[in-house]
C-alpha cells in the first residue's frame, strides 16, 4: 500500500511510504484445520510496520476468533480476491489445488511472494505453474538447519507436536493402561512402546510415552541419537554391536547399505514381538520413506498391539499402512494419519504462525525486497522471477 504525504514546510516535495501488505485465508485442503496465522502474530507484523487482512473464519478450526485478529490490528473479509489481489506476502500452511477458481494461485499478483509448505520434491507442476505466474514460493520444508533460523524451522516445530500426539492416538487404539497400576485386584504392568527414529517427532514420542508411565526402547541409525534417547529415560536398541554409525555429515540420518538393512530387518524380526505399541517416524527428504516394519514382522505382534506410522503421507514405514486410514491386520492396529499437526489445529497454529512470522520480519527488517543473496534465502527459494530456482 503507498501513501503519499506532503510534510508541513516542504509541501512541494512528496513522500512516499509504501506499507508491505500480508494476507492470508483459509486453507483449502482436505483436513487441513490448522491457519497460518494468528492473533498474536497478528501483532507481531503491525508492530513491524504491515498491513494485515485475512479472511473471515480462517481461526475458526484452531479456536482463533475474527474478533482476536480484529483486536490485534488486522482486518477481516469474506471476499478472496478483496484479500490476495494486492497482497504483497501470501501465507499459507498447504498451497490450494492451481484448478481452484477461488486460490491465492488464481488471486495473487505477480511478483507477490507466497510462503508455506510445498512439498517441493512431489509438487513440480505446482512450482512450474507459479513460475509461469511469475509469483516467489518460500518453501518451509527447506528452511536450513541452522541455529540462525532456528526461529524459523517449521518442520521441526511441527514435528515437536507430531510426536506427541502419535503417542496420545497410541493410547487412544491401545486397550490396555499405559503406566503401570498396583491395585488390590493385581498388578498391572506397564506398555513397552518402540520408537523408530529419534529425531524432533522420535524424541517428543519417548518423552510422550515415558511421562505416561511406559516402558519405552528407541532404534536409530544414528550413534548421537544414542545419548539423547538414553538422556530421556529409554533404551536404545542398534542391530551392529560395533555400532557402525549411519547418518551424514550434517548429522542426518542416510540410506543404508543392504548389509545394515538385513542386520536391521533382523534385530527387528527378533524384537518386535515384545512390544505393544510401536511408533515409526523415519523419513528421507525427497524420496519414499523407508519400510521398516514388514507384513512378517506384523504377524508377530501380539493381538491387540499398535503401530502409529508418522511416515504414512510419504509412504509409510510399516508395509501394511494405508495413508490416511486405520487398518487391523489380525488383531495389530496400523494408524496411518497423513496429518498430525492438524489433529492439534490451536497448538501446532500457534507454533507454525511464530515460524512465519519469525521469517518475515527477519526477511524485511528495514527492506521491501528478498535478499537473493542470503543464505535462508537461497535455500528456501523455490521460484522468482518467472524462473524455477529449486533443484538448481
Amino acid at each position: 500500500m503507498i501513501f503519499n504525504l506532503d510534510i508541513i514546510g516542504y509541501s512541494k516535495r512528496t513522500y512516499t511510504i509504501y506499507i508491505m501488505k500480508i494476507a492470508a485465508i483459509q486453507e483449502k485442503q482436505t483436513g487441513e484445520f490448522r491457519a497460518s496465522i494468528t492473533p498474536d502474530t497478528v501483532k507481531i507484523y503491525t508492530k513491524n510496520n504491515f498491513e494485515v487482512i485475512v479472511e473471515k473464519n480462517i481461526g475458526k478450526n484452531s479456536n482463533f476468533l475474527d474478533s482476536e485478529y480484529e483486536k490485534n490490528g488486522a482486518k477481516t473479509s469474506s471476499i478472496p480476491l478483496e484479500i490476495l489481489s494486492d497482497a504483497d506476502i501470501i501465507l499459507k500452511v498447504m498451497p490450494s489445488d492451481i484448478k481452484d477458481k477461488f486460490s491465492e494461485a488464481e488471486f495473487a499478483k505477480k511478483e507477490s511472494l507466497i510462503i508455506g509448505f510445498f512439498s517441493p520434491y512431489q509438487n513440480h507442476e505446482l512450482i512450474k505453474y507459479y513460475a509461469s505466474k511469475n509469483i516467489s514460493l518460500l518453501s518451509m520444508e527447506l528452511v536450513p538447519r541452522t541455529t540462525k533460523a532456528q526461529s524459523f524451522d517449521a518442520l521441526s516445530s511441527q514435528a515437536n507436536l507430531v510426536g506427541y500426539r502419535a503417542v496420545i492416538d497410541a493410547a487412544n487404539y491401545f486397550t490396555k493402561a499405559f503406566p503401570m497400576l498396583m491395585t488390590a485386584a493385581g498388578t498391572i504392568q506397564p506398555a513397552k512402546v518402540l520408537v523408530l527414529g529419534a529425531g524432533v517427532a522420535g524424541l517428543q514420542a519417548i518423552a510422550t510415552a515415558k511421562r505416561l508411565g511406559a516402558s519405552v526402547f528407541a532404534y536409530d541409525v544414528r550413534l548421537a541419537a544414542k545419548e539423547q534417547v538414553e538422556s530421556l529415560g529409554a533404551k536404545f536398541l542398534h542391530p551392529d554391536n560395533n555400532l557402525a554409525d549411519q547418518s551424514t555429515k550434517s548429522g542426518y540420518a542416510k540410506e543404508v547399505d543392504i548389509e545394515f538393512a538385513k542386520k536391521q530387518n533382523e534385530m527387528l524380526e527378533n524384537e518386535i514381538s515384545k512390544f505393544d505399541i510401536v511408533i515409526t517416524t523415519a523419513q528421507v527428504p525427497g524420496k519414499k520413506a523407508p519400510v521398516l516394519i514388514s507384513q512378517k514382522m506384523v504377524s508377530l505382534m501380539n493381538k491387540g498391539s499398535v503401530i502409529v506410522d508418522i511416515a504414512a503421507s510419504s509412504g509409510g514405514n510399516c508395509e501394511l499402512t494405508k495413508n490416511g486410514s486405520i487398518v487391523s491386520n489380525d488383531g495389530v492396529t496400523i494408524v496411518g494419519f497423513d496429518n498430525f499437526s492438524s489433529k492439534i489445529a490451536s497448538s501446532s497454529s500457534a507454533l507454525y504462525a511464530r515460524n512465519l512470522a519469525n521469517l518475515v520480519t527477519y526477511l524485511f527488517k528495514d527492506k521491501k525486497e528478498l535478499d537473493l543473496n542470503d543464505d535462508i534465502v537461497k535455500s528456501m527459494l523455490l521460484t522468482h522471477k518467472g524462473k524455477i530456482l529449486f533443484g538448481k
